[in-house]
């Protein structure tokens, strides 16, 4: 396995480097959002993903997938595109983005810009709440930038060690969003192994694109006793900020 995805004809089959750390047959919500991220990019053309919104409407099983997208709004300054993710011709997840063309803005010199510790000066980190041998944990780099794993709130870099799709680079917007749904894993507000706090949908906020491979995730994570949660990170790469996440958790005990 040398992604996350094997191009099938017009399908994408998901491999095994997918699985997330809530079940063994399912995937982590950080590949396929991808893939919904490739499509509307590929449909929208020229211009920047200023807001990406998606659900995942259902636990996401390995199989070979269809990803759809559309202007459903095109303007000359921003535009809004749609995507879908199906299996077996039904829809599993959704998403819109706002694409806004970039135009050149000369600016008065602001104030520095906060940083995260560097990934070379950041601590290599090993997965441990994932209990399959093989999965995203294995196909993905990550390092703590500062804070603690477990309390709530911590500071860590993750890394794509493969592609999304095989045989291709991947984009900016695709690397943020394969780490942008690890937010709460990331911030981690309880034991894994006692409780499942599962994001339902993901919102993205950027103001420029990623640079480089490391993808920063400064997160908090806030749970509740009515079942529901919210995880927030503040998007990093080396240079400083380049935006925001957002992830409705529902919050339970396992069984």
């Amino acid at each position: 396995m040398d992604a996350f995805y094997q191009p099938d004809g017009p399908h994408l089959v998901a491999t095994e480097l997918t699985r997330g750390p809530w079940s063994d047959d399912a995937q982590h919500g950080g590949p396929p959002l991808a893939l919904l991220g490739r499509e509307i990019e590929r449909a929208a053309g020229p211009g920047f993903v200023a807001r990406f919104t998606a659900e995942l409407l259902r636990s996401l099983p390995f199989g070979r997938y269809e990803v759809s997208a559309q202007v459903v709004r095109p303007g000359r300054r921003s535009r809004s595109v749609h995507a879908a993710l199906l299996l077996d011709g039904v829809v599993c997840a959704r998403a819109q983005a706002l694409v806004l063309s970039e135009v050149p803005v000369a600016l008065p010199l602001g104030p520095p810009r906060p940083q995260l510790p560097s990934p070379a000066a950041s601590t290599p980190y090993t997965f441990t709440f994932f209990r399959s041998p093989v999965g995203y944990h294995t196909a993905m780099e990550m390092r703590v930038a500062r804070g603690e794993w477990g309390t709530g709130a911590m500071a860590g870099w993750l890394r794509m060690k493969v592609p999304l799709v095989a045989g291709e680079t991947p984009s900016p917007l695709q690397r943020v969003l394969v780490a942008a749904d690890a937010g709460n894993g990331v911030s981690a507000p309880l034991p894994v192994d006692e409780y499942l706090f599962i994001n339902p949908d993901l919102t993205l906020h950027q103001h420029r694109n990623l640079q480089g491979e490391w993808v920063g995730l400064d997160g908090v994570t806030r749970v509740e006793a009515n079942g529901v949660g919210l995880a927030q990170a503040e998007v990093f790469d080396d240079s400083g900020p380049i935006g925001r996440s957002l992830q409705s958790l529902l919050v339970s005990r396992r069984s």
